[in-house]
């Protein structure tokens, strides 16, 4: 059968074509179900907790409705100030280590080296450990198995558990974290390695363009796309950091590691219900927000994403 010809710009499109074009409603039926859930589960609790941020309801009881006084209590609350700044700072320091790590990795697999199935295979399983588990893990590398190494070496600033210093607490939940989301990273950055044509660098070659030449005016540009990807899954991936920071420091030593979703979850069993939903409500708004500015700076830059 003849395929017809594609319509010149411009033209529009018969009604009668547009009548066969229309969504069939089982379709429709095939969705409910999700949309359900999806309500039920997340958006129905959702609403109902931003609901309860205006009241000095404490998980159980009566309430009563306060208006924003949550709100006002929260922005001169130095210790949500702290958690904020700790979050974002550990998402932006994380985001930055991860990707590169993951981008320097996914040039030596896609280039012509011994074992690469086997090594690819070894960079992707911290992938598939929970968080966790890596975190108690780490703990132990971090209060033990390092300071005793520093020790037998003489190396004085690693001797005592840096888990324990209000200072470098933090560079050990960097790199669990970092160490955990850079196979994710890794595998996308693959895809688009993959996808760039071979005549591109061959070209290259032949007008006398260095390794660093053709990384710079090839390989990134045409990787961007999965860049933004890869950043923006990063951000709000290190924005809720939970269960890595339970694991190693609990929030400590003292509050120094104290993110905002461990103070938002902390705050729950306390009784500290709305005045922690009020919370988690600008946080929400905060990560759209980060999300939102992350696509709006790479917007009409010729990104690819296929």
């Amino acid at each position: 059968m003849a395929v017809p010809p594609p319509l010149p710009r411009g033209a529009s499109v018969a009604p009668s074509a547009r009548r066969r074009r229309r969504v069939e409603p089982v379709y429709y039926w095939f969705l409910l179900p999700t949309l359900l859930l999806f309500t039920g589960l997340v958006l129905g609790p959702a609403l109902v907790g931003i609901f309860y941020s205006f009241t000095d309801y404490v998980g159980f009881g009566d309430w009563q409705f306060t208006g924003l006084t949550n709100y006002v209590a929260l922005f001169s609350d130095p210790a949500i100030w702290d958690s904020y700044k700790f979050t974002l700072g550990l998402a932006l320091v994380t985001v930055v280590l991860a990707q590169s790590v993951a981008l320097a990795l996914a040039l030596g697999l896609t280039s012509r080296v011994r074992f690469l199935t086997a090594l690819r295979s070894v960079f992707v399983i911290p992938m598939v450990i929970s968080g966790i588990v890596a975190a108690y893990v780490f703990n132990y590398l971090f209060a033990n198995s390092l300071p005793s190494l520093a020790t037998s070496v003489g190396f004085g600033p690693l001797e005592e558990s840096i888990l324990g210093n209000p200072d470098l607490a933090w560079i050990s939940i960097m790199v669990v974290s970092a160490w955990q989301t850079i196979p994710g990273a890794l595998l996308i950055y693959i895809a688009g390695l993959l996808s760039i044509p071979g005549e591109l660098y061959e070209a290259a070659s032949i007008d006398g363009a260095s390794a660093w030449r053709r990384f710079r005016s090839i390989t990134l540009p045409l990787v961007s796309g999965y860049l933004v990807i890869n950043t923006i899954l990063g951000v709000k991936g290190y924005l809720n950091a939970y269960d890595i920071i339970k694991g190693l420091t609990d929030g400590g030593p003292g509050t120094a590691t104290h993110s905002v979703a461990m103070k938002i979850f902390t705050g729950y069993s306390d009784g500290d219900y709305a005045y922690q939903m009020s919370n988690a409500t600008i946080f929400f708004v905060l990560t759209v927000a980060v999300s939102l500015l992350q696509l709006l700076a790479t917007r009409g830059r010729g990104l690819r994403l296929s």
